[in-house]
């Protein structure tokens, strides 16, 4: 039996290459106070400056590495201000993991490049690094994860990692200590392992020094004042520092830091586990080092350290265990490299699945046991990136896996503060994907469920439960909330897709067509021949009015303003012309705009308007309206019909025109109307007091009955905008993406005199010619449908990525857009798509595949024929 001797490691055991603690003070969870050390060796007092164009706020191995970064590409005045020493937190007792592997698309960049910097950093820097690189593997033990792990790698296909999925000869041959008995598959990355999170964090610390950043410690912050110019005073013991710019990476006190300026970092620390054994014979009888196990149903990971193993579990959710009281107490003052007292009964039945899957476990013994802080956001994903509603501060937080992200995240901040924009997409990361909704309770409840979920297996659509609802439900929550299946978005509860009797409820995840294909169907038939109504208030609502505000949105959008009582659908671009973002943008009178954007980019693109409007200085009132306003869809042929049972307003379609936009009465109930509706069918959005929606709904479903009118929800909605060849933000337009290879030119007006941002990197975008396009294809497809971020394959080899996918209902076969080179992109090509191992024939088609509303009716009045 694994035997737990809880010693520490003998002392000829430690070298700068084993990732293990170089000291350990256990400290009681619930005592409050910490094991005192001697202070560490200082660079304070060489050198001091009170000003800085950055102050990095925490030396762990983030923050270490964004002063390497913001130094060596020419960054002066970089100081960085560690309270005890460097590593003291979370670093310097991690297990040192490293991965190319991400479920995400844009994370596997960052790994890619923490790995690469890493293999040559100690060439660099002089600094040993520890850096072990003997591939990983995941192990499916079921079905479900083998078809997980073909999910994955046509998400990993476009990318330059190297993934295989690899069979149980291979797997063996890899690693020979395993019982294979269960083992269906491999996910395989070469070039994984793990590294020195110690050594590594002094190289990179040695880098930035010798690039001309100050690391100063040991220095606590002690309050930080914002001045009205933006710029910063950091108060210490030792004086105070006027800075440009503030970036929070201080680990497990990073919500301190918050708290000075008056913001609730939704953070919390959590307690993870890892095992080290003595030396196992069959371990040390190896010619080479074994691969890092990933055993995804038994929830561990094990590696090799030097002749023994190393074993760290992800406990259940209601067996991990939070330390909930440096949330609400704040952090011990003295805790900077301690540790919490093991307990080896809360992951007894990880050890257990571990012995069984590598039998050489039971006969070792335990020589030591780390049980360390590491703190998690609600979803498990950093916040990195400036904060909305502060000016020029800057976060890098709640990294629950910061040894592999620390590379990738110091390089993409660097690139981010020194280039005015992100590098590239990673939404996932922002820090303002969170708000006034994200309570301590929400936090920790999220954050329980995140770390059991660790190892889950990840399906498409995926939803968490836990925590839900927040206080951020719409009027219509209590109507709907037993008609359907609900979706989470940005705290926001939203209807899937709703059911019938006969229908099989609930969640119920799959790679392949699942409960809610049918019924979708049948609320896009719902929504095509008769009339349906949606719940929309989780859209991002902002009112922007004032002297200036119509020269505000001229130098922001890409588009030009529209007229008084009417609406259109407008980009925000970057400094190089990518898409920030995509708003509706009605103005409602003169000089006040009512700007519409999507749920989960509420205070992203709220950030980007204030920042520039306090930049540029113009004489605006912006204000979120997103919490006070609820939305209503209604769309269908007989949504005109409906509608006009429940006002005097005139809505025929030449007194009330697509994109237009006014404020009426609905059965005495105050709405401002826009004729615009995202299913591409005849429709209205209805504005209006939150407190209004319930009995809006109501006079609408009452008004409508002789229709034949019923709910839908979002998943009919993205059917039929697909159907329509609509795009979607944060799909096949980002911030890796410009407009015009996203097919968005007639949005974008070159010729407007306003010089909008992003306009003069367009124009040389035009110039030089593009070198991908987004293309719209069909496939024959087998009870499956692409889904977005699929590979495409030609003749082959893989040539570009799908961004959205579904099935059209109308035409009974799979649908997807997708970027592929532009010498591939013309109508009739043929392609390849990869779903679930297999690669499906595609052809690229002339969009839309169903006209909208508009056109069609457009195309009858002139006589001629209307594709459906």
């Amino acid at each position: 039996m694994l035997r737990g001797a809880r010693r520490l490691l003998p002392p000829q055991l430690r070298g700068p290459e084993l990732a293990l603690p170089r000291r350990a003070r256990p400290l009681s969870s619930g005592s409050g106070t910490a094991g005192r050390e001697d202070k560490p060796s200082s660079f304070l007092g060489t050198k001091w400056k009170d000003t800085a164009e950055t102050v990095i706020i925490g030396g762990g191995c983030i923050g270490v590495s964004l002063a390497y970064h913001l130094a060596k590409a020419g960054l002066k005045d970089v100081i960085l201000l560690e309270k005890s020493e460097l590593t003291a937190g979370s670093t310097w007792h991690a297990a040192g993991l490293t991965t190319y592997f991400h479920p995400g698309i844009n994370l596997k960049k960052i790994h890619y490049y923490g790995i690469k910097l890493y293999e040559k950093l100690e060439e660099e820097t002089g600094q040993a690094v520890g850096f072990h690189q003997p591939g990983s593997i995941r192990i499916a033990s079921t079905p479900t994860r083998v078809d997980e792990f073909k999910y994955q790698m046509t998400r990993a296909g476009w990318h330059p990692t190297e993934q295989y999925l690899i069979g149980p000869e291979r797997i063996q041959e890899l690693f020979p200590l395993l019982n294979m008995e269960k083992v269906l598959a491999g996910l395989y990355n070469p070039g994984d392992g793990h590294i020195d999170p110690y050594s590594l964090t002094m190289a990179l610390a040695a880098g930035a020094r010798k690039y001309g950043a100050l690391l100063n410690y040991p220095v606590q912050v002690t309050n930080l004042n914002p001045r009205s110019d933006g710029t910063w005073e950091v108060e210490t013991p030792h004086g105070i520092i006027r800075t440009n710019r503030i970036v929070n990476t201080a680990g497990f006190w990073a919500r301190e830091i918050g708290r000075m300026i008056g913001l609730h970092h939704p953070l919390i620390p959590v307690h993870h586990q890892y095992v080290v054994t003595s030396t196992i014979p069959e371990v040390k009888a190896l010619k080479t080092e074994l691969p890092v196990l990933r055993d995804l149903e038994g929830s561990y990971y094990l590696r090799q350290e030097r002749d023994g193993l190393l074993f760290g579990p992800y406990e259940s959710q209601e067996k991990m265990k939070l330390q909930e009281s440096w949330v609400t107490n704040g952090v011990p003052p003295g805790f900077g490299k301690e540790l919490f007292e093991s307990d080896l009964d809360r992951i007894m039945d990880h050890i257990e699945a571990a012995i069984t899957m590598v039998p050489v476990l039971k006969q070792a013994d335990i020589i030591n046991t780390v049980a360390g802080p590491i703190t998690y956001s609600p979803d498990i994903l950093p916040m990195v990136g400036p904060h909305q509603g502060v000016r020029n501060y800057w976060v890098a937080i709640g990294f629950g896996y910061g040894i592999i992200h620390a590379g990738g995240v110091g390089k993409y901040l660097s690139d981010w503060i020194l280039g005015g924009e992100p590098p590239f997409d990673l939404i996932e990361l922002d820090p303002n994907r969170y708000g006034k909704w994200t309570t301590t309770q929400y936090t920790a409840t999220k954050a329980r469920e995140s770390y059991g979920f660790n190892n889950i297996v990840g399906y498409p659509k995926e939803e968490r439960f836990a925590g839900r609802p927040t206080e951020r439900v719409s009027g219509l929550y209590e109507v709907l909330k037993s008609k359907c299946s609900m979706g989470f978005h940005a705290g926001w509860e939203q209807p899937h897709w709703f059911y019938k009797p006969g229908d099989q409820i609930g969640y119920k995840p799959s790679f392949r067509r699942t409960n809610w294909f049918e019924p979708v169907g049948r609320e896009y038939k719902q929504v095509m021949e008769k009339v349906g109504v949606i719940d929309l208030t989780p859209f991002g609502k902002f009112i922007v009015k004032g002297n200036d505000s119509v020269k505000l949105l001229d130098h922001l959008f890409a588009n030009v303003i529209p007229k008084v009582g009417a609406t259109n659908i407008s980009h925000m671009l970057t400094p190089r012309g990518q898409v920030y973002a995509e708003l509706t943008v009605s103005h409602l009178s003169p000089g006040e705009f009512l700007l519409v954007t999507g749920s989960g980019s509420e205070l992203h693109d709220l950030r980007c308007l204030e920042e520039d409007a306090l930049k540029g200085g113009y004489n605006v009132e912006i204000k979120n309206i997103t919490d006070e306003m609820g939305v209503l869809g209604i769309a269908g042929p007989f949504a005109r019909k409906v509608l006009q049972k429940l006002t005097t307003e005139d809505l025929s379609d030449s007194a009330f025109k697509f994109l237009q936009s006014r404020h009426i009465k609905l059965s005495d109930i105050a709405a401002t109307a826009i004729r615009i509706s995202y299913t591409g069918e005849l429709g209205w959005e209805l504005y209006h007091r939150k407190e209004d929606s319930a009995a809006l709904y109501n006079v609408i479903m009452e008004a409508g009955q002789e229709e034949g009118i019923d709910d839908f929800g979002t998943y009919a909605l993205n059917a039929l905008r697909l159907e329509k060849a609509f795009r979607a933000w944060g799909a096949e337009m980002n911030c890796d993406t410009n407009p015009l290879e996203a097919g968005l030119d007639y949005f974008i007006k070159l010729n407007k005199p306003a010089d909008f941002i992003g306009k003069q990197a367009l124009k040389q975008i035009k110039e030089k010619g593009l070198k991908r396009r987004l293309v719209y294809l069909t496939l024959e497809t087998a009870n499956i449908d692409p889904e977005g971020n699929e590979s495409v394959w030609h003749n082959g080899r893989v040539v570009g990525n799908t961004t959205s996918g579904n099935y059209s209902y109308s035409t009974q076969q799979s649908l997807a857009f997708a970027y592929v080179p532009t010498e591939l992109s013309k109508v009739g090509q043929k392609l390849e798509v990869e779903l679930l191992g297999k690669n499906y024939s595609a052809t690229i088609i002339e969009e839309p595949l169903v006209l909208t509303e508009q056109t069609r009716t457009r195309l009858q009045k002139k006589g001629g024929s209307a594709k459906v």
